[in-house]
């Protein structure tokens, strides 16, 4: 098989997009020091995360001049992500770090004020050059297409600027903010999308790159058959719980207000309750169009070493065959392997981002961290597993599930946490309520509220808040509007609406009521009560815009 070279300075889930190339057709040999570099005939450079980390180290072992020489060599080159925030001159991000200089300008993060940052989720990128119709596509791109992003800092668009200079540009837009979505110049492509996790379109991208097809015309079946609507989509997620059963097996569960165990039936037997195989159901929602999948290990199999942890293998097994976004919680802490070897969470991180996944979640943990945020006065450790990972992969790389349940006042007065007003009222008639966070499954409560631990975890660096709720999981009574909009109110990160979606009505309701940015499900897609592709027609039936 033909043969492509990756560089790679420790960006994050490099295996995807290993799995990507060679599902296409080609083979992948590594540069290994600088030298390697002149002697590849294709080249791409992927990055997830930092921009300073990615250019300091590119920097500290001398592969800024070979990168440059091997572009003015007129070879293929693709950077992927920072890999395209590579070729300016530099970012916002990290200002006393130079880019490579490719493209003139620097990056700007995302304005927060209207809109949650980073930027996570799928948007278009359409060729906007003049020299360009309808028919023509670059390098796979389609303007009915969508890319998956995930990103802060951005390369403003102005009209006409790259173009004068030999650049076709491909742009997005992010509430009122116009950025680069690709750009590409004789031998030179990049995309600010990831082509490894936007499915069967990104896919598409990477291969016709690989293939050295930067221009095609479309045919009539792949020509545009529908409006363009430029701009983000409603993002849906599809969540498995995962753990051991009582045979030892590796099954996905669905728990009732996060009781797991079978209730009925005389052959039930309090056995966990089995819905499937995980690799098998993640393949399955990828193919039904899931925007993402969460995998929640909610046992940590903390009796087997580190390295056999089964979940490093469900995510390799399901990175060869699902492309878009993998998620994997549980265990991302500060640990002590089987044999006595103390491990930290940033290495935990690492052996799972190698084999797949592309965020971590945190939960329990979290809610110690933040704890400590507020008994330091609000001062940074540095040392907490949200902060290193952070540091090392981005913000975007860091998710938090939050586990939390309803406590009842009679007036806002009796207790000194964030309390609200609610339609919902108590067991005794109360009107207002506060949200009280949990640990350890939701089995232990913490005198801690929401409102606290999301606006501790957003100042300690993460990047996004899987929102979940005791009270309505397994319910199928329809997500918790009030707990949503309240933490949305308080953070500026994306939210994932998650518990209670017992029909695709739940999820219109939670998207046109609440200003979350994505919605998760997982009975209702379990128990083959609705397929994913069924919700998503009906989100496009009633005007919500879905991939």
């Amino acid at each position: 098989m033909p043969t492509v070279h990756l560089l790679d300075y420790v960006a994050g889930n490099i295996r995807s997009l290993v799995n990507a190339i060679e599902k296409i057709g080609y083979t992948v040999e590594w540069i290994k020091n600088p030298d390697d570099i002149a002697h590849a005939e294709k080249l791409i450079l992927p990055g997830v995360g930092h921009f300073g980390h990615c250019l300091s180290q590119l920097h500290k072992d001398g592969y800024v001049d070979p990168l440059l020489q091997y572009i003015n060599t007129g070879k293929p080159f693709m950077g992927i992500c920072v890999g395209l925030q590579a070729l300016f001159e530099g970012s916002d991000e990290n200002p006393d770090v130079s880019g490579l200089g490719v493209i003139g300008g620097k990056l700007l993060r995302f304005s927060d004020h209207h809109k949650s940052v980073p930027q996570i989720g799928w948007n278009s990128a359409i060729a906007g050059s003049k020299e360009l119709d309808a028919d023509v596509s670059i390098y796979g791109l389609r303007q009915t297409s969508k890319y998956y992003y995930v990103h802060s800092y951005f390369a403003p668009y102005h009209e006409g600027a790259l173009e004068t200079g030999g650049w076709t540009v491909a742009t997005a837009q992010y509430g009122d903010e116009t950025f680069i979505g690709a750009v590409a110049k004789e031998n030179i492509f990049a995309t600010q999308f990831h082509p490894e996790k936007s499915g069967v379109a990104g896919l598409r991208v990477l291969k016709a790159f690989l293939d050295g097809k930067p221009v095609r015309t479309l045919s009539d079946v792949s020509r545009a058959s529908k409006p363009v609507v430029p701009g983000l989509t409603r993002r849906l997620i599809a969540c498995l719980d995962v753990r051991s059963n009582d045979d030892g097996d590796l099954v996905v569960t669905k728990g009732d207000q996060y009781d797991v165990r079978e209730k009925d039936g005389v052959a039930a037997g309090g056995q966990v309750r089995n819905l499937g195989k995980p690799v098998d159901l993640a393949k399955r929602y990828y193919e039904q169009g899931a925007d993402e999948i969460t995998f929640l290990n909610i046992t940590s199999f903390r009796n087997c070493p580190l390295a056999d942890t089964p979940m490093l293998e469900v995510l390799k097994r399901t990175s060869e065959s699902v492309f878009v976004p993998l998620t994997i919680g549980g265990g991302i802490r500060d640990t002590v392997d089987t044999d006595g070897t103390k491990i930290p969470a940033l290495d935990v991180a690492t052996m799972y981002f190698k084999s797949g996944a592309d965020k971590v979640s945190i939960g329990s943990d979290a809610v110690t961290a933040a704890e400590e945020y507020y008994a330091n006065g609000r001062q940074l450790s540095g040392s907490t597993a949200i902060e290193v990972i952070s540091r090392a992969y981005g913000a975007q790389a860091v998710v938090i599930s939050v586990d939390p349940k309803r406590v009842y006042v009679k007036d806002s007065f009796e207790t000194n946490h964030h309390s609200i007003e609610t339609a919902i009222p108590g067991p005794n008639g109360e009107l207002y309520c506060w949200f009280q966070c949990t640990v350890k499954g939701g089995r232990e409560g913490r005198d801690f509220d929401v409102h606290q631990l999301v606006t501790a975890v957003e100042a300690l660096g993460a990047g996004e808040i899987l929102l979940n709720s005791i009270d309505r999981d397994g319910t199928k009574s329809g997500f918790d509007l009030e707990l949503i909009n309240d933490v949305k109110a308080a953070v500026r990160i994306p939210i994932i609406a998650s518990s209670g979606a017992g029909e695709p009505a739940h999820f219109e309701e939670v998207f046109e009521q609440t200003r979350t940015d994505a919605a998760l499900g997982a009975g209702i897609f379990h128990r083959s009560e609705f397929t994913v592709k069924q919700v998503k027609e009906h989100l496009q039936t009633v005007g919500l815009h879905v991939r």
